[in-house]
């Protein structure tokens, strides 16, 4: 919509004084936001769902840490007609909501562990694809422990649920339909297979460990999609199941952590006395993954793209992103990409082909 009114308000300025005068004319003004609203509604990312490839949308790509552009954890694959969620980070639904993603076209939530910037957004995420048409209940995955987070959110949005039916109508807002399921499963132990937790219209999606102690259950999930695949890491340490849940994937969504930017982060904190950011800055380093590291296990993993994501301190700017991957290019010459908001792959079914492209 933005775009719409900028080329028209453009166009009205080209005319010179005859263009502004009519700019302040209510019929004009308007005549402009009626059209750019139409336009608006109509979009729609329809072809995402094509049945023709497996997609990957970075929707969240930033982690606890503030940042002005990014919204927290999440990844959308799109397969079988339908978006299926990786971890519910705060902005993400919004991301969503402006690239014209229909909601009620979603599958289910996987949640890789329940920390808060990954979780923040999951009340959101069922209630607007309930707005949206969701025909079924949202189904939530994750290890032991999401029936809790489930029903927590459900607890929180209880009123707000009875309100819009109130206002709506049961037929239009059926309470049925707007809940969530939580799907819990037993995560594989360190050194065991992943568990097949979802197959579904030709897609399978499996679940396998990670380290991100002392967080405990933190899995991964593989989504496998005729005949391509994407690996999500959520957050972990390098990880030997990783690499092996991820042997000879199209792409890995590994989470990223710049030590040393963190530690820069820590050391100014410190000089200006604040000790409890220069505590947390010192105890983080130690269950995640710096962006070299994770290039070694993309290399160990054969995979055809890494995708650093989780970014942690997420950079302000293009300066700051050189220096956040720093060593990457010596262990992963080429096939790796710094991902922001809005970053696409598409892997053609059946192929080796690989698109990326940004929806922003």
């Amino acid at each position: 919509m933005g775009r719409v009114l900028l080329w028209v308000v453009g166009v009205l300025l080209a005319l010179g004084s005859v263009g502004v005068v009519l700019l302040r004319v209510p019929a004009v003004q308007d005549r402009v936001v009626e059209a750019a609203v139409d336009r608006m509604v109509r979009a729609s990312a329809d072809e995402l769902f094509a049945e023709d490839a497996l997609r990957v949308l970075l929707c969240g790509t930033s982690s606890p840490m503030p940042h002005p552009d990014r919204a927290k954890p999440c990844t959308a694959v799109f397969a079988a007609g339908r978006f299926w969620v990786v971890d519910t980070g705060i902005g993400s639904w919004n991301r969503l909501a402006l690239w014209r993603i229909p909601g009620d076209r979603i599958g289910a939530v996987f949640l890789t562990h329940f920390h808060s910037d990954h979780i923040g957004a999951l009340g959101e995420y069922d209630l607007q694809t309930w707005v949206a048409g969701r025909e079924v209940p949202l189904r939530v995955y994750g290890p032991m422990g999401v029936e809790r987070v489930v029903a927590g959110f459900e607890q929180a949005y209880a009123m707000d649920a009875r309100y819009r039916t109130a206002h709506h109508g049961a037929d239009l807002m059926a309470p049925a339909l707007g809940r969530m399921l939580a799907r819990p499963f037993a995560p594989p132990r360190p050194g065991a297979a992943p568990v097949v937790i979802l197959e579904e219209d030709g897609l399978r999606v499996t679940a396998f460990a990670v380290d991100h102690r002392p967080v405990a259950p933190a899995v991964g999930y593989r989504f496998d999609y005729r005949g391509r695949s994407v690996v999500v890491s959520g957050d972990t340490v390098k990880h030997a199941d990783l690499i092996e849940a991820a042997r000879g994937a199209d792409v890995l969504v590994h989470e990223a952590q710049a030590d040393h930017l963190v530690a820069v982060v820590g050391r100014a904190a410190g000089g200006a006395g604040r000790a409890r950011v220069a505590k947390i800055m010192s105890d983080i380093p130690d269950y995640h993954t710096p962006p070299v590291a994770a290039a070694e296990a993309a290399n160990k993993a054969e995979v055809g793209l890494l995708v650093l994501t989780h970014l942690t301190p997420p950079p302000p700017n293009r300066l700051v992103e050189q220096v956040f991957v720093r060593g990457v290019a010596e262990v992963r010459p080429d096939g790796w990409i710094l991902a922001d908001d809005g970053l696409l792959v598409e892997l053609p079914a059946q192929s080796a082909d690989l698109v990326v492209r940004s929806l922003d």
